[in-house]
């Protein structure tokens, strides 16, 4: 599962799917009987939006179903080219695969996009996570996961309108069953490795998700993709040099632009991944800063 470092009290999560490494977190603090609420209530925070709310549900399903529309247009009109990234286009336009006459996909990442970790997320936010923890949920194979808010809906307008749905996640190779088996129990259907489930390592060997979306892109023209991640749609955007300042810049940078909702459709996540990096200067540039006046006597 693709996660970032996220700290909270001292109690962090697992770093995921979008890093290269191990997760490791640290032994949940012990708190005093009369600060264990209060602990608790801090600790959840991060979790209600996505995992709980109805603004995040009814997030998810509108980019969902926007997914849809999008690839309806797509189907009747075949596009010239997929949305697949040719090349990093390094500071030039962008160039993507070719889609001649391929038939049609859609490419979804799994967690966060595809399934919601219920039952691993629980744990994390219990201050309960550990590499072993991370390391056996992967595997399990556990039900306790659910459809992420629109994504069945999308999933099977998808196939209805003949678009083949493949699922691209950074997950372990060796979990391919495990992940098959919690993709099956959320009502995805049946999935296989290589064809319509590509994990950590498949095709080239690496971390990052350009060589799977190259191989996917090579047999069929992908005319939508979703993530939770800049990383579900670019390698580039996950570059370890590339400050958060810049980082952002680059999502908005003019051909980036097109995509966002034509072809790349992102869903929300502000529990864990790349985007949860940043000191207060990273986010708030100094010429956007303000001087408070009055702050003497506040």
């Amino acid at each position: 599962m693709k996660r970032a470092a996220l700290s909270l009290l001292a109690a962090a999560t697992l770093a995921g799917c979008a890093a290269t490494s191990a997760p490791v977190a640290p032994a949940a603090p012990v708190a005093p009987a009369d600060n264990a609420a209060a602990l608790a209530a801090e600790r959840i925070k991060p979790f209600q939006y996505l995992y709980g709310s109805a603004e995040g549900a009814a997030l998810s399903i509108q980019t969902y179903h926007a997914m849809t529309e999008f690839a309806r247009a797509a189907v009747a009109s075949r596009p010239r080219d997929s949305v697949v990234l040719a090349a990093d286009p390094g500071p030039g336009d962008a160039r993507f695969v070719p889609c001649g006459d391929k038939p049609f996909a859609a490419v979804l990442d799994v967690d966060e996009t595809a399934l919601l970790n219920l039952g691993y997320e629980a744990i994390v936010a219990e201050g309960r996570d550990s590499r072993d923890v991370f390391r056996r949920w992967q595997s399990s194979g556990s039900g306790a996961v659910a459809p992420v808010p629109g994504a069945l809906y999308a999933v099977e307008a998808l196939r209805a309108l003949g678009v083949k749905v493949i699922f691209n996640s950074n997950r372990d190779a060796e979990t391919g069953a495990s992940t098959m088996a919690q993709l099956t129990a959320a009502g995805f259907g049946p999935t296989a490795r290589g064809d319509t489930l590509f994990l950590r390592g498949d095709a080239d060997g690496q971390s990052g998700k350009d060589g799977r979306r190259a191989a996917i892109a090579e047999k069929y023209c992908v005319i939508a993709m979703a993530g939770d991640q800049l990383g579900d749609f670019a390698d580039l955007f996950n570059a370890r040099d590339l400050a958060v300042p810049a980082r952002r810049a680059l999502a908005g940078r003019g051909w980036a632009t097109r995509l966002w909702g034509e072809g790349w459709f992102l869903l929300p996540n502000p529990v864990y991944g790349p985007a949860m990096r940043g000191g207060i200067d990273d986010v708030f540039p100094a010429d956007k800063r303000w001087d408070d006046p009055d702050k003497e006597t506040n």
